[in-house]
């Protein structure tokens, strides 16, 4: 169905069976598994309606825009990129507490996140749901990797991912479609981490490289980050919105800003309040259940500011524990510039809009300063240039020319350069939360958030061992560093909390209600017609990206609903 003749409703029925917030990963795929149930569902998304298949910028040039592709205020990855947010958003403030360093990226358009992330598509494995078990660090999670790997099936053939299967106990294998070759770049790569014992494979991305009903094969623009006009990558609004739409059974609010989770006198959720952004208004849905998956500070955050006397720390947090032991990956990045990529001959370098290989972790931890592991992503190449392409040709030998000698010395070192990008798992501690800050409101007058944070000697060593890696990397393929090695002072170079992007926990699952937010099937304890859906409920970060475990958590926990609301406990 095209996105185009969807219809929205600004008035909401009486009572729907479900109320979602939010329609990224989490939202979406709730959206999809529901309505196909049968359910009637209501989803509020705080930014406007956008469909990549309509929308996006995918085949324009950087070269025909006055920026040349630059960021702006709403799009700090390029003036093109497919996400409507950022670090900050106007009249949206949120604080962060002294002595803390925090960046939190909120996006503000249908599908979220899912229009322009990097599309890598890990499983967790079966140590990731064990962590404590394996190192004593952290918690287990209720559920093992068993209980989660039918849905990992079903995300795999219902959204198509390439890659290749490998064997590796903790990095399960999928079912995949085949993945492109190594670029010439990639091929260097390999060669290099085969010396030095560095596990290298074909990536696992979730873009088609087979066409799948009703969306077509990649066709190697790489420009995924703007969003895929003939549906090839995954994003939630075209792969699972629209379907759900076309049910007849999907209601979508957009620009509808959530305020509270509402409750009646029998501790039930009656429905979501929310602000309409256009007219300012305040208006309520009211639902039997009640699905958060605004992502996992922004899901806290409605639940803290849903007080009333029967829940004065707000519904589902009798614990305490709502915000708490928030983590985010762990990353940092160095590229170097390689000279026997300088003066190629010029050839054909299509590709995804991604890496086509990725380095698994290949260690163990036992014989390390640090519990827990990473996995970089490489970066290069021929892609189409931007506004500061390259870091700046001032960079490379001889310091840059001038008019035809400009020229030369960009058709020289274009490609020339490697970069690799460590992404690892950080241990949920204490200090890492967020609150409600007493005194700061948003443009909307509902309080905002305040972020405590705190890395450790854990995730610093990891990110020492990561630039480590990159150098040896980088020095087996004869290239040169721009920078020194990072100190211990200055955290060698660790990103900022929040800034790769991946914040997970605040509403965290468990057996023990004292010590959780929700149960097993992320449903709150104290509220049993309330669940949360986006990444809140994860108890530990993995060497993984998160959001193939958001989309298979998020199907497993529809099902339950669904088989809920038919024995008629919901």
């Amino acid at each position: 169905m095209q996105a185009a003749s969807m219809t929205r409703s600004r008035e909401p029925r009486a009572i729907y069976d479900v109320c979602i917030v939010g329609s990224g990963a989490g939202g979406g795929m709730a959206a999809y598994a529901l309505t196909q149930a049968g359910a009637r569902v209501v989803m509020l998304e705080a930014g406007g309606e956008w469909y990549a298949s309509r929308d996006s910028k995918m085949l324009v040039p950087a070269y025909q825009s006055p920026r040349r592709g630059a960021a702006t205020k709403t799009r700090p990855f390029g003036e093109f990129d497919a996400c409507d947010g950022g670090w900050e958003i106007e009249g949206e403030p949120y604080t962060v507490s002294s002595g803390s360093q925090f960046r939190w990226w909120r996006a503000r358009m249908l599908g979220g996140r899912t229009n322009h992330w990097g599309r890598i598509s890990l499983r967790f494995g079966p140590d990731d749901f064990k962590g404590k078990t394996k190192d004593g660090l952290g918690d287990d999670w209720p559920i093992a990797y068993d209980d989660v790997a039918p849905y990992y099936d079903r995300i795999d053939r219902l959204i198509g991912l390439f890659g290749s299967n490998e064997g590796l106990r903790n990095h399960p294998d999928g079912i995949f479609q085949p993945p492109p070759k190594p670029r010439c770049y990639e091929l260097l790569v390999k060669k290099a981490s085969d010396k030095l014992g560095v596990t290298c494979i074909p990536a696992r991305l979730s873009i088609t490289t087979k066409a799948l009903p009703g969306r077509q094969a990649c066709h190697y623009c790489g420009q995924c980050n703007r969003g895929c006009s003939v549906k090839a990558n995954f994003s939630s609004p075209d792969v699972l919105i629209g379907p759900a739409v076309a049910t007849g059974h999907l209601t979508l609010l957009t620009n509808a800003m959530a305020r509270e989770v509402t409750t009646g006198p029998d501790g039930l959720a009656t429905g979501v309040s929310y602000i309409d952004k256009a007219t300012g208004e305040d208006r309520h849905v009211r639902a039997r259940i009640v699905v958060l998956a605004a992502s996992a500070c922004e899901s806290a955050r409605i639940l803290l500011n849903s007080k009333s006397s029967r829940f004065p720390q707000g519904p589902a947090n009798s614990s305490g524990m709502v915000g708490k032991y928030l983590t985010d990956t762990t990353g940092t990045d160095l590229a170097g510039f390689i000279p026997s990529m300088a003066d190629h001959i010029p050839h054909n370098e299509d590709g995804v809009g991604g890496m086509h290989v990725y380095m698994p972790w290949w260690l163990d931890n036992a014989k390390l300063d640090f519990p827990r592991g990473y996995h970089i992503e490489v970066w290069g190449g021929l892609y189409p240039p931007g506004a500061g392409f390259m870091g700046g040709i001032h960079r490379y030998p001889p310091g840059g020319g001038y008019g035809q000698q400009l020229k030369e010395d960009y058709r020289k070192y274009y490609g020339a350069t490697i970069g690799f990008s460590g992404r690892g798992e950080q241990i949920p501690n204490a200090d890492c939360y967020c609150e409600i800050d007493p005194n700061v409101v948003d443009r909307f007058g509902i309080p905002v958030l305040r972020f405590h944070w705190k890395w450790t000697d854990h995730e610093y060593n990891q990110v020492k061992h990561m630039h480590e890696t990159f150098r040896a990397l980088i020095t087996e393929m004869g290239g040169q560093i721009f920078t020194p090695m990072p100190t211990k002072e200055q955290g060698y170079n660790i990103a900022t909390g929040g800034q790769i992007i991946h914040e997970l926990g605040c509403t965290i699952m468990g057996s023990d209600p004292s010590r959780s937010v929700l149960n097993s099937n992320c449903q709150a304890h104290d509220c049993k017609n309330l669940f949360v859906a986006d990444g809140g409920p994860f108890v530990s970060q993995a060497d993984k990206n998160p959001t193939w475990t958001i989309l298979a958590l998020s199907w497993r926990t529809s099902d339950y609903i669904a088989q809920q609301r038919k024995a008629g406990t919901l």
